[in-house]
């Protein structure tokens, strides 16, 4: 009988003990969500870990910065000149984002797989749930920690609004560059783009002055707040300016090295290039405006006479669809010292492009195993050439 009383209280601990478990994991993994779900796991941060061996923390209301364009906009440079800060971390374009959010918003229009879906318990909710997991994950993961992380993947902007409202937090940057010389670059360099007629200035350029509409669209349905256009001219001729603005825009303090970003290509914790992607070449290069009128005297008669109704975003964007060649105004004095150390070390950048667009190269951060030492070292030096401004 004196054993009755302790069996009671131990039971009734027990069940004490049982109750705050179900208490706890109830409140800690479900718990109203500001995107909709009635009841959804609590999100936890997670935690990325750089070659620091520093851990940083990211969850999918983080600042993460989107960049996008159409393809041969300054996509590209963009996201390296923001790669060569020291607290941000875009990396190459991971390929699979576009693919999964034009999967997305294929469903989207679908009534009848929408149905299928919601017939097999697959909500939008839990749909959009898991995309924003999945993409945050790819952003984090694919390349090394930083406390900013960006993403480079183009068509990404063309659902700027979708994935405003799964990263409340995200920022983006769209890139607008003169259709007429996104469409020579895509054509002489024979870009593949789906939808893009390679053999066709006119159907390349309708299609160019389409795609760019549905970014700017959703650019302004995003609100200046979060989404910044940058014309590709305009920051290659003042870069500093423009970079000033884009940091400030981004909320990231100034770093110079976004100005000098040849000097971190290939370094330990600095940019890392990709062999599949078409602007790799170029942007190993410091800023310049080499590739600003490449485009003149090369598109057909009947198309430029036709200019004004093939590519009506030309206007709306302030480029003068009659002027050949345009007047994008005059380079900062950074810039012409830039031009003149590349003209003056002409023979060395046109070895090192014509290596890079017939071999490829694969440069990630100074690692051999990633690529040969000996092209490491030559990217590498570009800095001194670039400093001392002769070779």
């Amino acid at each position: 009988m004196m054993n009755l009383p302790n069996r009671r209280l131990r039971k009734y601990c027990y069940r004490i003990f049982i109750i705050g478990i179900i208490v706890f994991v109830v409140y800690t993994w479900f718990i109203p969500c500001d995107i909709g779900y009635k009841m959804v796991p609590r999100e936890s941060v997670h935690y990325m870990r750089g070659k620091d061996n520093k851990t940083y923390p990211y969850d999918r209301h983080m600042p993460i910065i989107f960049i996008g364009g159409v393809p041969r906009s300054g996509t590209t440079l963009m996201r390296v000149m923001l790669d060569a800060h020291p607290d941000v971390r875009c990396g190459e374009e991971t390929r699979i984002i576009p693919r999964v959010l034009s999967m997305r918003s294929n469903m989207a229009h679908s009534s009848k797989e929408m149905q299928r879906l919601k017939e097999a318990g697959i909500t939008e909710e839990v749909l959009d749930g898991a995309m924003s997991v999945f993409i945050l994950e790819i952003i984090a993961k694919h390349a090394e920690a930083a406390p900013f992380l960006c993403n480079k993947d183009p068509f990404t902007l063309k659902a700027s609004v979708y994935l405003s409202r799964m990263f409340p937090n995200s920022k983006f940057v769209l890139m607008i560059r003169d259709g007429r010389a996104v469409v020579h670059s895509i054509i002489s360099r024979k870009v593949t783009i789906s939808g893009f007629n390679l053999k066709s200035y006119r159907e390349s350029l309708k299609k160019w002055s389409e795609a760019v509409e549905q970014m700017y669209y959703q650019c302004l349905r995003v609100g200046s707040a979060r989404c910044m256009p940058v014309y590709y001219e305009q920051l290659v001729l003042h870069p500093e300016e423009w970079m000033r603005k884009i940091m400030e825009f981004l909320a990231i303090p100034w770093h110079d090295s976004v100005l000098n970003h040849q000097d971190y290509v290939g370094k330990p914790g600095g940019i890392s290039l990709s062999r599949t992607e078409k602007s790799t070449d170029q942007v190993i290069k410091p800023v310049n405006v080499e590739a600003l009128t490449r485009w003149v005297g090369k598109i057909p008669v009947d198309v430029v006479h036709d200019m004004p109704k093939i590519a009506p975003m030309l206007a709306r964007f302030g480029y003068n669809p009659r002027q050949n060649p345009p007047d994008y105004g005059k380079p900062d004095q950074m810039v012409a010292h830039n031009m003149e150390a590349l003209r003056r070390n002409k023979e060395f950048w046109d070895k090192r492009e014509q290596e890079i667009l017939s071999k490829g190269l694969k440069i990630n951060y100074g690692d051999a195993t990633h690529g040969p030492s000996d092209n490491n070292k030559n990217i590498n030096m570009t800095g001194k050439l670039f400093k001392d401004g002769v070779s």
